[in-house]
């Protein structure tokens, strides 16, 4: 029953978004790109606790699935007959636009790479700052017009829609309006490209709609290259919206196509383009993606376990509707195993995406909210700090054969930079000033951006652009953290490391020594077996390989103050090509 419920939902979503989206405005009548995030759909119609209502920027309550009927849409355009009923899990809309184009980067040794690579079209501001671009459909559907007092982009263009009344810091988290004017498109999807790419992240039972605009290679214009954005490993019933152009489509140049998503489990994926992927996977069309759990939106108070074991018939259901629960479900309480999406019963199904703990720890949502990797039901995954962590490797070669209009030797593919966040040491942590700066050991070795910490590279046309906005440093207090259990006097920060590795070459290692690595979930899932224990792994290395994705949290309780490093031990992979030492290394400093 589970697995048809999440098989017919986005499907019939996916049918219906279109009907009751509306879709932004574009400023120019004309162009083939069309951007479209809706203000409201059926299973977010906006009013009271729906995760759309005002402000459209608050996450609703999670308390539990709650039966709807739908007889017509938020306008009244249209009715169901028969009416229909459907289960709302909460969650909201929220939207993100990105271009598929080429860029140049900058490696740590100084030279600079060409890439076929994603770059940002909305959020600009947050992916400056590190922050995932997503936003909410109201801040997504305001024109963007931040720039500096001459009305220009961040890139240095100009910006149509800048009126000059209101300048705005062109590198602030609020910057994040997104580009629907063609002429807006292309001159900042141009040569724009990032490396990782534009960072997602939204919650579970969100609708997601990412717009992808394909603005074409300005270094290759023979190439008529098409795009799409594929999330791997993401459990989308969809083959539509998949990004395998054999079995959905792809986006040709001047194109847009807006990917639309239900979420479905919390964990840590990525994405990447599907055409050609040992190709544009080794050019850099890679991003990371996380889903954040229900869990995080309980109410203060709320018992951890009841709400993810309980099970009782949701408000509102129609009547006569029953719910079968496993033994260790509490019936009293509406929880996720009253959602027959996410139901778990290990009798039945083998593969739950949220095991029930063996037993009630008694753990309860602090005041103020927390943080977890999943849905664990006792408080397990708690965590302070989000550290996306991108592991990727390029081949100087091949992308120099790839933009001098040379064939490419794909079995001759060796990497030589091995990138975490798409720089290499000492770039990982090149903070020029900035507050992570605290122990005076921190020097940039490439162009950090003082404020954003974000390197940027001068591209062809003599504009610099942010081009590896995810600096990999990681900076913890020793007794500044809240995730910390009763036993604790002074409790440190929880990082959580959501490291994937899109490589295409080799596995890869890391190592933490003097702060030990928890492994809570492996490939998007809890590390838990079907009877609830919990089957974290306590170490000091972990490996990976291309497609594969790791939960880990580093907690610096009892961690003496000072710089600690997180780093590969395969020599050949601590270089930058011919340099040495770099590559996959980074630190992590504990401050007082």
């Amino acid at each position: 029953m589970r697995k048809l419920s999440r098989s017919c939902m986005p499907i019939l979503l996916a049918c219906l978004a279109p009907l009751t989206a509306s879709a932004q405005a574009p400023y120019s009548p004309s162009g083939s790109f069309h951007v479209q995030c809706p203000a409201a759909t059926l299973l977010h119609p906006g009013g009271s606790g729906t995760g759309n209502s005002t402000p459209a920027s608050a996450e609703a309550p999670y308390t539990g699935p709650i039966y709807r009927t739908a007889a017509k849409d938020p306008t009244g355009a249209y009715t169901f007959t028969p009416a229909l009923t459907f289960l709302d899990h909460g969650g909201a809309i929220k939207c993100q636009e990105i271009s598929g184009g080429d860029g140049m980067m900058t490696e740590a040794d100084g030279n600079q790479t060409f890439m076929f690579s994603f770059g940002p079209l909305s959020g600009m501001g947050a992916i400056q700052n590190g922050l995932p671009g997503t936003q909410f459909s109201n801040i997504f559907n305001n024109p963007y017009t931040a720039g500096d007092l001459s009305g220009n982009y961040q890139n240095g263009q100009p910006n149509p829609n800048f009126d000059g009344t209101s300048p705005t810091d062109p590198v602030a988290p609020g910057a994040n309006g997104a580009l629907s004017d063609p002429a807006g498109i292309m001159n900042t999807g141009v040569l724009n490209g990032n490396i990782p790419a534009p960072l997602m992240a939204f919650d579970e039972d969100d609708e997601f709609l990412l717009s992808l605009s394909n603005v074409g290679m300005i270094m290759r214009p023979d190439l008529f290259e098409q795009h799409t954005v594929h999330f791997h490993g993401y459990p989308n019933a969809s083959s539509f919206y998949d990004g395998v152009p054999d079995a959905s489509l792809a986006i040709n140049i001047g194109g847009t196509f807006t990917y639309y998503y239900v979420a479905p489990d919390a964990g840590t994926y990525f994405w990447h383009c599907h055409i050609t992927p040992p190709e544009h996977l080794q050019m850099g069309m890679v991003g990371q993606l996380f889903v954040r759990p229900r869990q995080n939106r309980l109410q203060s108070g709320d018992n951890l376990f009841n709400r993810l074991a309980g099970c009782a018939v949701p408000p509102g259901s129609p009547t006569g509707t029953t719910v079968t629960c496993p033994a260790r479900g509490v019936s009293s309480v509406v929880g996720q195993q009253s959602d027959l999406r996410t139901s778990c019963n290990p009798a039945t199904d083998i593969l739950c995406s949220a095991p029930i703990p063996v037993a009630n720890t008694g753990a309860t949502q602090p005041t103020g909210g927390a943080k977890y990797v999943y849905n664990d039901g006792d408080g397990s995954t708690a965590y302070d700090i989000d550290v996306p962590m991108q592991i990727h490797g390029f081949d100087p070669n091949f992308h120099f054969v790839g933009m001098t209009f040379n064939p490419e030797g794909f079995a001759d593919m060796k990497d030589k930079y091995f990138l975490l966040n798409g720089r290499s040491y000492p770039d990982t942590v090149g903070v020029a000033g900035g507050p992570a700066d605290v122990l005076g050991e921190l020097a940039g070795a490439s162009n950090p951006n003082p404020t954003t910490h974000a390197i940027s590279t001068n591209d062809t046309d003599s504009i610099s652009r942010p081009s590896q906005p995810l600096t990999s440093l990681i900076t913890l207090s020793a007794s500044g953290g809240h995730a910390c259990a009763a036993t604790v006097t002074v409790c440190g920060q929880r990082a959580a490391l959501r490291i994937a590795d899109l490589d295409v070459q080799e596995y890869q290692t890391l190592s933490s020594i003097g702060i030990p690595m928890l492994v809570v979930g492996f490939n998007a899932k809890i590390l838990r077996d079907q009877a609830g224990n919990n089957l974290y792994i306590k170490t000091n290395s972990i490996t990976l390989g291309g497609g594969e994705s790791l939960d880990v949290i580093l907690d610096s309780t009892g961690v003496a103050p000072g710089t600690y490093f997180l780093y590969t031990p395969q020599l050949d992979h601590l270089s930058n090509d011919a340099e040495n030492f770099g590559g996959l290394m980074t630190e992590v400093v504990v401050i007082p």
